[in-house]
């Protein structure tokens, strides 16, 4: 069973403060799990940007996300054709602005063959979730 997952995992994963952070931590512990490339840069950008009432410096975030996060992914990379049906779908799925990257994330673990795509997110995935989409659930 593939198992996806999302930028808000691997964020609560590395955060000891987050109240998700057990199970989150769990699941990126547990198995080879695949992410949408991006998933790394909103996780350094997170990291870095101060969010989580700390601020990393770039060499730590990335040695965290090289040590630590990307060992347990497979990164999933998305065409440039992919993206543009992605976009072009987007108008059926009722997905704007921001939203699309969330989107992404979906499509690149349909891509991947995942069965499940983990995130803390459950309702904004459930907006434009549809049959024969990977199963939206939490860690």
């Amino acid at each position: 069973m593939k198992r996806a997952l999302d930028t808000s995992v691997v964020v609560a994963a590395l955060d000891a403060s987050d109240p998700d952070h057990e199970a989150s931590r769990r699941l990126l512990l547990s198995a080879k799990l695949y992410a949408y490339g991006h998933a790394l840069t909103e996780t350094f950008s997170t990291l870095t940007g101060g969010a989580l009432g700390m601020r990393l410096s770039a060499a730590a975030a990335a040695a965290i996300l090289r040590d630590s996060v990307a060992p347990r992914l497979e990164i999933v990379h998305l065409t440039e054709r992919e993206l543009l049906n992605a976009y072009e779908d987007s108008t059926r799925r009722g997905i704007r602005g921001g939203a699309i990257y969330d989107y992404l994330h979906l499509v690149a673990a349909r891509k991947a063959g995942a069965s499940s795509l983990h995130t803390l997110n459950i309702g904004g995935f459930q907006a434009f979730h549809r049959p024969g989409d990977p199963e939206i659930v939490t860690p």
